[in-house]
């Protein structure tokens, strides 16, 4: 073969080894990317699955104060009304003075009970605004399920605010009643640890979207943006005027909320 035909056919190699070299490489870009891009939907998937399984598992973190029992309901005498003079439109007031003096709050004459009590108790105000409750209170925060009021009723003698709301509540509402109570400052407390002193809760049977309630004092409101609810609890919380058992724990005792 002359010299001619085979220097030919030797460039023809080349060339032809060079094409296959260069579609190898490409083919190697494209699977690489391929595993990048499978790689990072993997990550994405997982992250997902992680932020899922962390939000599972804080919504199955709270713990709901356990109900009482131990016998027939105690039927509380009807809570009397008197005249409001917190200065808030739309507070209802009830009968709180004389326990143990008169520069407490307490049971008098047909004033709010403070007694403990080992039954259930069914309130005569709903959602309660004070009376005989069980000995442990339950721990102040954010619950997503109704709370026993014997233990709730506990917590406000001992200072804390009670938002209660319907069930039916749009969520988005709930949320800003969320974010209210998160917003409040934390207090000092000496009989326990810091405490905003706030519970949330859904309550079934509400005579309103929203009740806001003290020991012995309640407000209803139709959305968490009413300005009262602020006033109120400013009014109200963990108040060495108001608060029967002033510097009561707040901590302590039963339950785990979503948010403290």
């Amino acid at each position: 073969m002359p010299n001619t035909a085979k220097s030919k056919q030797a460039a023809r190699r080349e060339r032809v080894a060079a094409a296959r070299a260069r579609q190898k490489r490409a083919e190697r870009r494209r699977n690489l990317i391929t595993i990048g891009a499978i790689a990072a939907v993997i990550v994405v998937i997982a992250g997902g699955i992680a932020w899922y399984a962390i939000g599972r598992g804080s919504a199955s973190a709270e713990v709901i104060p356990p109900g009482v029992s131990g016998g027939p309901a105690i039927a509380q005498a009807a809570a009397h009304q008197v005249p409001d003079t917190s200065g808030i439109s739309g507070v209802t007031a009830y009968v709180t003075t004389g326990w143990p003096t008169t520069s407490r709050n307490g049971p008098a004459a047909q004033a709010l009970a403070h007694a403990h009590v080992t039954r259930p108790v069914t309130y005569s105000v709903i959602p309660p605004v004070g009376g005989q409750h069980n000995a442990i209170w339950m721990n102040c925060g954010i619950y997503d399920q109704p709370v026993p009021s014997e233990r709730a009723v506990h917590n406000m003698e001992h200072g804390a605010i009670w938002i209660t709301y319907q069930p039916s509540l749009p969520q988005a509402q709930v949320s800003q009643l969320r974010a209210f109570a998160q917003k409040q400052t934390v207090l000092p407390s000496p009989e326990g640890a810091p405490s905003r002193y706030m519970d949330l809760t859904p309550y079934p049977g509400l005579p309103s979207p929203i009740v806001i309630s003290s020991w012995g004092f309640q407000l209803k409101v139709s959305s968490p943006d009413d300005p009262r609810l602020q006033q109120f609890v400013n009014k109200f919380r963990a108040s060495p005027v108001y608060t029967p058992e002033y510097g009561g724990a707040c901590t302590g005792g039963v339950g785990t909320p979503l948010q403290k």
